[in-house]
């Protein structure tokens, strides 16, 4: 399931006035009632390759394969027979089935598997468009969720007590169904696709390890990656089959490999180390609903000290550091400053986490905005708008465009600054949603930069 874990790129520093929404979904406006630009959306996907040894790869794939989220081994690999057919009910909000059809045709041209849409109420996977409160009612902590043998969320609360929605006891996948809000943003509603139909089809775990991927909890990547989508051509080479075990699959996995990225032979093994458990939930108590700030704050500062006692160097270093800065930023904003500066520079060690650095750019450009300091503002902003864009994250890139119009105006370039501003509300309709939510977000942003609060 996609968690609440709370979005990466929304969390900005706390030195305004009121706090920025955690969340990135919003009730859904029809179009034709708002007063906004139209909503933009992306086009043509440009997923990078993975850059890791087929070693790595293979331990990744087994981890994701062979185990659940919660940590439970699965006894053997399942997966469905192709063709796979899908189908959608419930309330589809507008933007559903063209993601859904971009989606598609990703899977069937970049991971070569054969799927389709179909009305058919035998379908292989029905994907459900469903209330947000439908979802939290059945699981709390979801902003959806995918289960086997079942086709509409009313069958949920029977079938989670019985052997036919255990994932431990599954030997083939034959029926899915994946739930989805209907009333959240479109950028929410695309991400919830793209995570819980990659699980349906495929791997089921997460990995906190992965740089480069939607299956990890972090939130980073809301689209299927380059990386992501190796993974399930590999899950569907013709050398596997149901029922296989985790040292049948392993002795097939480097000849798959070896011929589905063949770069990948050359690499040198990285090998990172396995998230510990205690890391997990820390991470999940600070950044996850049902705590309060202070519980937040000491499960972030946990999360640090295990990362630093472990000697990690890499984005999951940084992601602690980044989980203290946001938490520290209404007491301590210059310690919540270093913690962004020092995340920064762990990510930057690696080729892998440019996106991530987008997001701290955000936290970074807002501190130079509340300093008044509209040259470092626009420093961050303009080397993070375009991965923001590359990776079709609107909620991202509207928020980054937005601070650009802020530093803009700092510099004394407002003409500038009033075109980038129009031009980010179609990025954010689709990040954000309704034209209220939209306008929030506008106003936060705003309350940044130190002219405007002069002004009143």
């Amino acid at each position: 399931m996609r968690n609440h874990l709370l979005p990466f790129c929304l969390l900005l520093v706390g030195c305004m006035p009121g706090a920025i929404p955690d969340q990135a979904s919003r009730a859904a406006q029809p179009a034709a009632m708002s007063a906004l630009p139209p909503v933009k959306t992306f086009s043509t996907p440009t997923p990078v390759q993975p850059r890791r040894s087929n070693a790595d790869i293979s331990r990744d794939f087994l981890e994701l394969a062979f185990r659940l989220e919660s940590g439970r081994e699965l006894p053997v690999f399942t997966r469905f027979e192709q063709p796979i057919s899908i189908r959608v009910t419930g309330a589809a909000p507008a933007t559903l089935m063209p993601d859904l059809a971009r989606l598609i045709y990703r899977l069937n041209t970049e991971a070569g598997l054969r799927v389709s849409m179909t009305r058919s109420e035998h379908a292989n996977i029905t994907i459900q468009a469903v209330t947000r409160a439908q979802i939290r009612k059945n699981l709390p902590h979801a902003a959806c969720f995918v289960v086997p043998n079942i086709t509409d969320i009313s069958q949920y609360r029977a079938a989670r007590r019985s052997a036919r929605a255990n994932w431990g006891l599954l030997r083939s996948r034959e029926q899915m169904a994946v739930f989805v809000p209907s009333d959240a943003s479109p950028q929410e509603v695309r991400d919830c696709l793209h995570e819980e139909l990659a699980q349906a089809i495929g791997p089921l775990n997460d990995l906190y390890r992965l740089p480069d991927s939607v299956f990890n909890d972090d939130n980073v990547h809301t689209v299927l990656t380059g990386f992501d989508m190796l993974i399930l051509r590999a899950y569907y080479a013709p050398e596997l089959y149901n029922g296989m075990t985790r040292r049948q699959v392993a002795a097939r996995l480097p000849a798959i490999l070896a011929r589905l990225n063949p770069g990948g032979e050359a690499m040198p093994t990285q090998r990172p180390a396995p998230t510990p458990r205690s890391w997990i939930r820390a991470i999940q108590t600070a950044l996850g609903p049902g705590a309060n700030h202070k519980q937040r704050r000491n499960a972030a500062r946990q999360a640090l000290g295990i990362a630093q006692s472990l000697g990690w160097q890499d984005h999951r270093r940084a992601f602690a550091h980044y989980a203290v800065g946001r938490l520290s930023v209404a007491t301590d904003t210059e310690a919540a400053l270093g913690h962004f500066q020092t995340a920064d520079r762990f990510y930057a060690a690696s080729p892998h986490t440019t996106l991530h650095r987008a997001y701290v750019a955000s936290q970074l450009a807002a501190h130079a905005l509340t300093q008044g300091d509209g040259r470092s503002a626009l420093a961050y902003v303009n080397r993070a708008i375009p991965i923001a864009s590359r990776h079709e994250n609107a909620a991202l890139l509207s928020t980054l465009m937005l601070m650009r119009a802020e530093a803009l105006e700092l510099t004394g370039r407002a003409s500038e600054a009033a075109t980038v501003r129009l031009d980010s509300l179609g990025w954010a309709r689709y990040g954000f949603g309704a034209d209220w939510a939209v306008r929030a977000k506008m106003r936060e942003i705003g309350a940044l930069n130190p002219l405007k609060g002069k002004r009143g």
